[in-house]
């Protein structure tokens, strides 16, 4: 597995080329999405992106868990996560290149 990592200067530059605006505008319209993303998750709202995935909010209650190295039972509070499901086509294609 390829240890590169895509950052949001990866992303700026992608629309800088593909797209053609200046690297400025590029940087501030990936900073646009991304913030329209995560203020919309912050409401607990689905952001789906079609053949991408949807992302999610899911509120989880409390419970009991285990530390791992004591063995001792720890209470877990209720919390809210984020979570990712990806498309059919997303899947579909990670699985083709694992293939290669």
């Amino acid at each position: 597995m390829s240890e590169k990592t895509l950052t949001r200067m990866d992303l700026s530059e992608a629309v800088f080329r593909e797209v053609g605006l200046s690297r400025n505008e590029s940087a501030q319209l990936v900073e646009t999405v991304l913030q329209h993303m995560s203020d919309a998750l912050v409401r607990g709202e689905t952001v789906k992106i079609s053949s991408f995935g949807t992302f999610s909010v899911r509120d989880k209650t409390s419970r009991m868990g285990r530390n791992p190295k004591t063995g001792e039972e720890v209470p877990i509070s209720p919390r809210r996560v984020l979570s990712f499901r990806p498309s059919h086509l997303m899947k579909d294609r990670v699985a083709e290149g694992n293939a290669k």
